[in-house]
């Protein structure tokens, strides 16, 4: 097993940090094409790699058994997600503990999003109302761990304002939260005019862009329309133009294209949403001129 260290101390480096995102697989079949994913990439040995969160029972037995193969069998930095959805505090120190003797030292501390077929979230009784109380819970407990958070440079859909969501977010920094890494975005300026407004609030952590390379036009209007993301009119045009089979190619130069200028423009690194697919990831790292790493 690798030597666990804080994510926080990768993004002081000098080089640009790479991430990537996974998702607990529904079936063995998805949990086969999860693991072939992580062996396309491993060679490229990303700084750390996230899988998201289930909160019921049987999916978060799923999102460990998972992150414990990425960890153990392809030597990864692993961050799984936490998040206060039908948890009890105390069945959140219960799942952090796993994660200690799992050896995990990173997490993803969010609130997380209503259950399926729910418009609010609820708060269980003896369970957490905001992220900002899940970072509290973790950095107290346990002090060891690397902490990061999510962040809304399109601001999240339930705030009313951007102000007030920065306030959110300043919040969960405020906690103890190490860095930030932003939901889906297509428009750099959008990151960079996000990067402003945190440091004017005094919001001083590393903040990490996170991409999707798209892969269909019906694909990304579903995430922009979840997220309330902007996409951009041109490419959305080039999606409309392209055949079924090209898109994801579009996808992949227009994440390349993000990349290049987010890290010309001073991005610590950048975080990608595959989907648990590894083509567009590996047509993103070749056009960055990011070969397999050698140590």
């Amino acid at each position: 097993m690798k030597m666990v260290s804080s994510i926080k101390n990768a993004l002081e480096k000098p080089e640009p940090l790479f991430s990537v995102e996974f998702f607990p697989p529904k079936n063995e079949e998805g949990g086969k094409r999860m693991l072939e994913t992580a062996a396309a990439i491993q060679p490229h040995k990303p700084d750390f790699v996230s899988i998201t969160y289930g909160a019921g029972g049987g999916t978060r037995e799923t999102t460990m058994h998972y992150a414990r193969a990425l960890q153990d069998e392809y030597n990864f930095e692993v961050m799984p997600h936490l998040t206060c959805v039908g948890h009890t505090s105390d069945e959140l120190l219960e799942i952090l503990e796993d994660f200690a003797k799992a050896g995990f030292r990173n997490v993803m501390a969010l609130r997380g999003d209503p259950p399926k077929g729910e418009k609010v979230f609820q708060t269980v009784k003896g369970g957490l109302s905001y992220g900002s109380d899940l970072v509290a819970l973790i950095k107290e407990n346990f002090p060891e761990f690397g902490i990061g958070v999510g962040g809304y440079p399109e601001k999240h859909p339930e705030s009313s304002d951007a102000f007030s969501d920065l306030s959110h977010l300043k919040t969960k920094v405020d906690a103890g939260a190490d860095f930030i890494t932003t939901q889906l975005f297509f428009e750099n300026q959008v990151y960079f005019d996000f990067v402003k407004a945190c440091n004017e609030v005094e919001i001083t952590v590393p903040i990490l862009p996170g991409l999707l390379p798209v892969l269909s036009l019906g694909q990304v209007r579903r995430f922009c329309g979840m997220c309330e993301a902007v996409l951009p009119s041109e490419l959305e045009q080039q999606l409309t133009h392209a055949s079924e089979d090209e898109q994801p190619k579009v996808g992949s130069a227009w994440a390349s294209a993000q990349v290049s200028e987010l890290l010309n423009g001073g991005a610590p690194g950048y975080h990608i949403y595959a989907l648990n697919k590894p083509l567009s990831t590996l047509q993103i790292l070749q056009s960055v001129g990011m070969n397999a790493r050698t140590s």
